[in-house]
């Protein structure tokens, strides 16, 4: 017994001890990390994607987001270079530059949608995409299967916006006003493809929803709920006012309202004289 509580006492154990904590700590971490999201990445990118995507990257992403993709030292300033695109994935490439996003034209709280920006070709994209993603793997395109919106449940993805969305987007879908000038754009007559990269990716100010906070079939039914609502599922009759909801309702009510009281207001006045 005292051979054995002296070896305990030896500053080997210790070692020892602290050795096989991390590599079943390591262990552990391999086994129970989250899945890659489901889509297509470098992984499956040829040699020639990534090379064309590195060469068109230096020609016109390098200037702000480095020769390395590394960013900038003050990334969240406006006046720095663009932030560190290590890691971002292809999903996040493909939304920044599919919507004329990025490049950007000039300095801003926000990157916004610029359909008449878009200075690349698909095929482009794709190889821009491969190269970003082959400096670190990160969220990757979505495949088709989750944006043909085949057996996608309208009212479970009605339940989700509101549930995570709805806050910013408004209940409608159709954007609403943030702090410091930012704004939640309007999902309305955006390509399925996008709406998924940017639940997937986070942009700007939204928060990232990966699989394990809304599963591929449930962010499927978010955009089926969206496009629903584009198609007119959420007009009930009468003037949709834009879809702003009651605080669109409220303005027009309270509009009319008044004016209908100062006319009162001046035909009583009139009468009484």
């Amino acid at each position: 017994m005292k051979k054995l509580a002296a070896r305990r006492r030896s500053p080997l154990a210790l070692m020892v001890l602290l050795l096989l904590g991390l590599t079943m700590t390591g262990t552990a971490y391999a086994a129970l990390q989250p899945k890659a999201d489901p889509g297509t990445s470098a992984a499956t990118s040829s040699v020639d994607d990534i090379a064309a995507g590195e060469a068109l990257f230096q020609a016109n992403c390098a200037s702000c987001h480095g020769s390395n993709a590394q960013g900038g030292v003050e990334a969240d300033s406006i006046e720095s270079p663009g932030p560190s695109l290590i890691g971002v994935g292809a999903a996040s490439v493909d939304f920044q530059v599919a919507t004329g996003r990025m490049p950007l034209n000039a300095p801003g709280v926000q990157a916004p949608e610029n359909r008449m920006n878009l200075k690349f070709t698909d095929e482009e994209i794709t190889q821009l995409a491969a190269y970003v993603d082959s400096l670190g793997a990160g969220p990757a395109v979505p495949d088709e299967q989750w944006l043909d919106l085949e057996g996608a449940d309208i009212a479970e993805g009605g339940r989700i916006f509101r549930t995570n969305c709805a806050m910013c987007h408004n209940s409608s879908g159709t954007g609403g006003a943030l702090t410091r000038g930012k704004y939640a754009p309007s999902l309305m007559n955006v390509d399925e493809q996008h709406i998924y990269e940017a639940m997937l990716t986070g942009p700007q100010s939204m928060p990232v929803f990966n699989d394990n906070n809304i599963t591929p079939q449930e962010k499927e039914d978010v955009i089926a709920f969206l496009k629903d609502v584009e198609d007119g599922g959420n007009a009930y009759g009468g003037n949709s006012m834009g879809s702003l909801g009651p605080a669109g309702d409220a303005a027009f009510v309270w509009t009319l309202g008044i004016g209908l009281l100062i006319a009162a207001a001046v035909w009583l006045g009139r009468k009484a004289a």
